[in-house]
């Protein structure tokens, strides 16, 4: 079993940062390729960016590319998403999740994940 938990989330005015993290737990929780979704009222979850376990691939959507950057300390068992020019649009939970040995160009796919974190708020105010 992999146990994560986010944080960092919080308010901030737009074009801000925030950097969210996710601590990982569990058996060999390094070698998990890991994402970030995020889910807001009336919209399905979506994904966000994601990284393999080596940290030699990232992923991002459309939406976040240029802005957001999704890290890994496995040292630390830690992912991170750097969160840059911020809008209200990005209002949302954001979830960390992980997976163990997902094919290629299936990060961005959340029925691949099989562990995920409670989520933390992001607030973007205008």
């Amino acid at each position: 079993q992999v146990q994560l938990v986010e944080s960092g989330g919080g308010l901030v005015q737009a074009g801000g940062s925030l950097r969210l993290s996710c601590a990982a737990s569990g058996r060999a929780v390094s070698r998990y390729d890991m994402g970030w979704f995020r889910q807001t009222p009336g919209k399905e979850r979506e994904f966000v960016a994601g990284i393999t376990w080596s940290g030699g691939r990232t992923y991002y959507a459309d939406s976040v590319k240029g802005r957001f950057t999704i890290s890994r300390d496995n040292a630390k068992n830690t992912v991170y998403l750097q969160m840059n020019s911020l809008n209200p649009e990005d209002t949302a939970v954001y979830y960390c999740a992980a997976v163990f040995n997902t094919g290629p160009g299936l990060l961005a796919r959340g029925s691949e994940y099989d562990y995920w974190g409670q989520g933390t708020q992001v607030t973007v105010s205008s």
